[in-house]
């Protein structure tokens, strides 16, 4: 899953980007309205968190910005406004949830979550691939009964392919959704997570990761190896 922040104050936008990258989310950063919003327009999130007043432009017009270009990615705003008639003028912007600053991290954690299981977002709680179960809230893993340990990125890389399981995940669609905008397309870091996975989940030659030659991975319980 990937976030994006908009925040130009440097304590809480480094606090929010460790405190997400913690709960296995890949996080681009972004200090003004400007770099923001062409961020926001120009790469694909699952989740956007967006202070309302921001230099070179406002939270609000970072919103119009990206509902003009039609899309509908969610956006939480933030703000040290509390006033409601605030909150109407910010929520009709086009964000999608409004917190008050100061914040607790736990209760904007738990409103990354709830929204991100909106049935328009679509990220169940649950994931399931053949024995293998995934509980997105509390980001365990388990193969029939046992715990499996993954690391934060080859949790990442497994709930990407799983949601989109019997299907070509593009190496593109891997970088930009596991990893942030430092990561190198052209190494073979990909190749190595996948690696260190299959070791995990697989057993002997019931493979379920694939490698499509130009194409990306997929992952299936239902394609067997020669």
């Amino acid at each position: 899953m990937r976030i994006l922040i908009i925040e130009d104050n440097r304590e809480i936008r480094e606090n929010l980007k460790f405190g997400l990258e913690a709960e296995s989310f890949a996080v681009d950063v972004a200090e003004d309205g400007e770099k923001g919003s062409y961020i926001a327009r120009t790469n694909d999130y699952d989740l956007i968190i967006l202070d309302n007043k921001l230099p070179k432009k406002t939270g609000p017009e970072v919103c119009e910005d990206i509902r003009r270009i039609g899309k509908s990615t969610p956006i939480i705003l933030l703000s040290v406004e509390s006033e409601i008639s605030e909150k109407v003028r910010l929520l009709r912007a086009g964000a999608d949830d409004y917190m008050t600053k100061p914040f607790s991290f736990k209760e904007l954690l738990a409103r990354i979550r709830a929204i991100l299981r909106r049935p328009n977002v679509s990220i169940p709680e649950k994931l399931e691939l053949g024995d293998i179960s995934i509980n997105s809230i509390t980001q365990e893993v388990k193969k029939g009964a046992k715990n499996l340990y993954l690391t934060r990125k080859e949790y990442s890389l497994l709930e990407l392919l799983i949601r989109h399981h019997d299907e070509v995940v593009s190496r593109g669609a891997i970088m930009e959704h596991v990893w942030d905008m430092d990561g190198n397309p052209f190494s073979n870091t990909i190749e190595t997570h996948v690696f260190n996975l299959r070791k995990k989940i697989e057993v002997g030659k019931h493979r379920l990761i694939w490698n499509v030659p130009g194409r990306g991975y997929k992952i299936t319980a239902n394609q067997t190896s020669n």
